[in-house]
């Protein structure tokens, strides 16, 4: 497929934008740049609600060209285009050497479109769509091409521009918005089945993501913690890079486990979680938490033990999965490539300090109270963990 020198970015939301849409198609046109660099001098460009990637001139891999735009964040479609010469013997031409490189087998049928965005080109749209839809039938219908204008097979747009564009398939990217458009937030990372949605559903938004994990040597192995660079790394592949910060979780977790009832082992903890996170957000100037949670999955994800963990910070905690069952975000998972690696069995530190029987419905003022245990023991180990974290840029390519 390396004849293929140009594809055709479609968006959808992007097009509602009124006046600022040029911005968004600014930052979308930055981020396919920066993406498909390290393939060769792709050139984006953009022209009257569209966007082409022309291919460089030189031998470039077009699966790995083609997994890449389909998983940027913004683009609905990506279009393989066969480029043509503005006149009328080319228009059937180009069209005909586009079904003969993507369309091997030709028993099937189509309808062609035809759209005349450079009005001084003869003709009308109809009419030349009916005259190259016969020209590609005279070239093929002995091998079975026929004309469907009601429920075709294949549908054939040639956009008559500064050139003509030919394409006939559509294949589907992620949609949402483009990175950048739509401030900062920091996620809660873990190795789970969860987070990672998470962060992918924020970062379709358009929001910048960064990440923490807390890590709990020698709890937690280091194949924990690769397992959820893994898993970030996954993510980067729709949403650009994505710096992961690791915050050594230990000795707060002894610390909680030493001093507070066991029940209350985790709600505790993620009240800690989330304190730092907001340290880390505001010092990273993020707007927003992101975590994995889901109502009622699990004893600390219930309507109450949400309220009491929310109370710990003032930022907005966000979590898009609030709504879905178990198997909904299974299903995201394994959609965007995360299911496998986080399955495997490296547990997190939630899952090592447990209790058998957790609290489901604590109250705000006992846990308070029971974190008064921790007063002049927990303040210092929270600075050591934020001044000791270590940071990693993810990056799938």
């Amino acid at each position: 497929m390396n004849q293929i020198k140009m594809f055709l970015i479609k968006y959808a939301e992007i097009g509602i934008k009124g006046k600022n849409r040029y911005v968004f198609e600014d930052i979308l046109m930055k981020h396919i740049r920066n993406r498909m660099k390290h393939l060769g001098d792709f050139r984006v460009r953009k022209d009257y609600g569209r966007i082409y990637v022309e291919a460089p001139d030189t031998e470039y891999d077009y699966d790995e060209a083609v997994g890449i735009l389909t998983k940027v964040f913004g683009v609905t479609g990506v279009c393989p285009v066969t480029v043509g010469e503005k006149t009328r013997g080319e228009l059937s031409n180009a069209v005909i050497r586009h079904v003969a490189a993507f369309h091997p087998n030709k028993a099937f049928s189509f309808k062609m479109f035809v759209k005349r965005c450079d009005k001084d080109f003869p003709g009308n749209s109809m009419d030349l769509a009916a005259e190259i839809g016969g020209d590609l039938l005279q070239e093929y219908e002995s091998e079975g091409l026929r004309v469907d204008v009601h429920t075709p097979d294949v549908l054939i747009t040639a956009e008559i521009r500064d050139q003509i564009y030919v394409y006939s398939m559509v294949l589907p990217g992620p949609g949402g918005l483009p990175v950048g458009t739509n401030g900062k937030a920091i996620a809660l990372l873990s190795g789970g089945i969860d987070s990672p949605v998470a962060l992918y559903m924020t970062g379709k938004r358009g929001v910048e993501m960064e990440a923490v994990y807390f890590h709990s040597p020698p709890y937690t192995s280091l194949r924990a913690l690769e397992k959820v660079e893994t898993l970030g790394t996954i993510v980067s592949g729709y949403a650009g890079p994505i710096r992961l910060g690791i915050v050594d979780f230990t000795k707060i977790q002894l610390a909680i486990y030493d001093n507070c009832p066991h029940d209350e082992l985790t709600i505790i903890m993620k009240r800690f979680m989330f304190r730092i996170a907001e340290k880390l957000a505001e010092a990273e100037e993020c707007q927003a938490i992101v975590t994995g949670e889901s109502i009622g999955q699990v004893s600390s994800q219930t309507m109450q033990s949400l309220c009491v963990i929310n109370d710990a910070v003032k930022m907005p905690v966000f979590r898009p999965l609030i709504g879905m069952d178990k198997q909904e975000i299974v299903e995201y998972s394994e959609k965007i490539g995360t299911f496998q690696t986080s399955i495997q069995p490296f547990e997190d530190c939630c899952t090592i300090f447990v209790d058998k029987h957790p609290v489901t419905k604590p109250k705000l003022e006992v846990i308070e109270r029971h974190e008064k245990n921790l007063e002049g023991i927990i303040e210092p180990l929270v600075d050591a963990a934020i001044e000791g974290i270590t940071w990693k840029v993810l990056k799938e390519n």
